[in-house]
């Protein structure tokens, strides 16, 4: 998920400079191995640490450590905010955190790239329902009617050959268009609506708290994360597989925490709303409008390799990985 600008952004590689740096640092890690220990401990407590980002997909952990799933599981937990996955990726591979969250995207290509990382746990997905997710495709011109229209015109992303773009392009394409002619300028999610309404852009893409007050300017959507797949997975919680050998019990405990977390989030909209205003800059009264996104217990593996064929076909992955080397 990164400064102030792009507080509220998914935790994916910022361009393909990032990512190659990145992933060298994580090979070069996990070529020397890690010294530090699988997780401090004292009194039978384990002191974790996850990397997170400070945005409203990871209000689960935060819920679920107020509620004491973690504790009671013997699990001392801190979050630590970076910048996106691409510092997340590395610092959990060396050790760095015992834990980390990342946007499936990010996920698959440093599997493609051999990073020992697996995915223990459900990060956050779609509503299932595209006229209301917190994730959309927004545009201004009412010439526009449907995403094949925007066709040779310019959409914003946060981030290019990413999550983003790639739901942009499959949205359009099931609109009868081609998603390839669609052009992409990377924006920070809370600069989006400014460029819209300057028609700097015909289009954007954009993730809660901004789809709210976008619609009620009486801008349309044409689209949303629900129009990739239904259940699609947008996230997910990962470690490295050197903690899973050192100490499976470990991950096995966080596993089941972060589960209950999950559960107990999707079913308290209010903890949620009102959790978010004390890690994040989002103020109350834009909590209380926001679509809040679907939590579930487990990985939608089947959206996951939707996923995984989308950026196979789009040129960001070389080839469809082995899914089964990423996914519990």
């Amino acid at each position: 998920m990164h400064p102030p600008l792009g507080l509220l952004r998914f935790p994916m590689i910022r361009n393909r400079l990032s990512a190659f740096l990145a992933l060298s640092t994580v090979l070069t890690l996990a070529a020397c191995g890690s010294d530090q220990p699988a997780a401090n401990q004292a009194a039978g407590v384990d002191k974790v640490k996850v990397g997170v980002i400070p945005i409203v997909d990871v209000a689960p952990i935060y819920v679920g450590k107020a509620q004491g799933f973690f504790a009671k599981r013997n699990i001392d937990l801190t979050m630590e905010q970076a910048q996106g996955g691409a510092a997340i990726v590395p610092g959990v591979v060396s050790g760095q955190y015992q834990f980390g969250f990342s946007n499936v995207v990010s996920l698959l290509v440093a599997t493609q790239q051999k990073v020992p990382i697996k995915a223990v746990a459900n990060g956050v997905n779609s509503t299932g329902d595209p006229a209301k997710d917190f994730g959309q495709l927004i545009v201004k011109d009412p010439a526009i009617r449907t995403a094949k229209d925007l066709e040779g015109k310019t959409v914003a992303t946060n981030t290019v050959k990413n999550i983003v773009d790639t739901s942009v392009k499959e949205i359009v394409r099931k609109a009868g268009g081609d998603g390839s002619k669609v052009n992409f300028v990377e924006l920070a999610f809370p600069d989006m609506a400014a460029a819209l309404d300057a028609g700097r852009v015909q289009g954007i893409f954009v993730v809660e708290p901004f789809v709210a007050p976008a619609l009620a300017k009486g801008w349309r959507s044409l689209g949303a994360f629900a129009d990739v797949d239904p259940k699609l997975c947008v996230a997910a919680y990962f470690t490295s597989t050197q903690l899973i050998a050192q100490n499976p019990d470990l991950v096995k405990r966080f596993t089941e925490a972060m589960r209950e977390s999950l559960a107990y989030a999707d079913s308290h909209a209010d903890a949620v709303r009102q959790v978010v205003t004390t890690y994040t800059t989002i103020k109350a009264d834009s909590a209380s409008a926001m679509t809040l996104p679907k939590w579930s217990s487990d990985i939608d593996k089947a959206s996951v390799d939707r996923m995984n064929q989308l950026l196979a076909s789009g040129g960001v992955l070389s080839a469809p990985v082995d899914t089964s080397k990423l996914l519990p």
